[in-house]
C-alpha cells in the first residue's frame, strides 16, 4: 500500500487531495516556501512571543554560615568532664567542646556525645 493509498484510507481524502498533501510535504522537507509560511511581519511578532523570560539559573550561596556558639552545652560537657575527673579518671579528652568528650576506665575506651534535638 503506497502513502497516497494510506492518506485516502485513512483521512477519507480523494486522489487529488492526498498528491496535494504529498507535494506539500515534499516541499516543506526541501525547505521551498509555501503557501501556509508566515509573513515577515507575522515572524517578527512571533518573534516577540518566543522570547520569553529565561528563568535565572540557581546559583547556591557557598559561603559557610557563621554558626553561635551554645554555651549551655559547653557548661553541661564542663560538668561532666569534672564529674569524671571527680570520679578518678584521668584519661579525658575533649573531642569537641559542644558535642564529645572521650575518655578510658578500666582499658575500655568510651565516649558520650552530648546531642540537643530539634524541637
Amino acid at each position: 500500500m503506497t502513502q497516497k493509498e494510506k492518506l485516502m484510507k485513512n483521512l477519507g481524502l480523494t486522489a487529488a487531495e492526498a498528491d496535494e498533501v504529498l507535494a506539500y510535504d515534499k516541499a516543506v522537507e526541501q525547505g521551498k516556501k509555501t503557501e501556509y509560511d508566515l509573513t515577515k511581519e507575522q515572524e517578527k511578532e512571533t518573534r516577540k512571543y518566543r522570547q520569553s523570560d529565561r528563568k535565572q539559573p540557581f546559583v547556591p550561596n557557598l559561603q559557610k554560615r557563621e554558626r553561635k556558639a551554645n554555651e549551655p552545652k559547653r557548661e553541661l560537657i564542663e560538668i561532666v568532664k569534672q564529674a569524671l575527673e571527680n570520679a578518678g579518671i584521668s584519661d579525658i579528652s575533649v573531642t569537641n567542646v559542644e558535642r564529645q568528650l572521650d575518655f578510658s576506665m578500666d582499658n575500655v575506651k568510651y565516649r558520650i556525645v552530648l546531642s540537643a534535638p530539634r524541637k
